[in-house]
């Protein structure tokens, strides 16, 4: 699984960057999310967030990549 992928899956998980997270919870969000929607529909709801609410995204994005590097 790509990095991108990872990424896209945890930026539209229930978790939030204020959260604490071990690299088991962020393997199991992640795991989960794509079960849930697919990597098009993980991709779908991430560009969505981007059109929205762009001030929002973007640091939840570089959050998203930082955590799915580790993960």
């Amino acid at each position: 699984m790509t990095l991108t992928v990872k990424a896209e899956a945890l930026f539209v998980s229930a978790l939030q960057p204020s959260e604490k997270c071990s690299t088991a919870q962020l393997r199991a969000a992640i795991e989960t999310t794509l079960e849930q929607f697919g990597p098009a529909g993980c991709a779908q709801r991430l560009a969505a967030e981007f059109g929205e609410h762009p001030e929002i995204a973007v640091p939840r994005m570089r959050w998203a990549l930082e955590r799915a590097a580790t993960s």
